[in-house]
């Protein structure tokens, strides 16, 4: 299942160096594009916001 970035997102850039497959794109709130994503949750993991969850 793919990671999804929600309203608390501030685009700090903790999630994007961490990507493997660089499935996420910057802007006001990032986006993850879904078919690139692995679902390892690399991103969730570093989100120092708790921004990036399951969908």
């Amino acid at each position: 299942m793919a990671y999804v970035i929600n309203d608390n997102c501030v685009a700090c850039g903790s999630c994007i160096s961490e990507c493997p497959v660089e499935a996420i794109s910057e802007g006001d709130i990032y986006k993850i594009d879904a078919d690139k994503c692995l679902s390892c949750g690399t991103c969730a993991e570093v989100c120092p916001n708790d921004a990036i969850h399951e969908a």
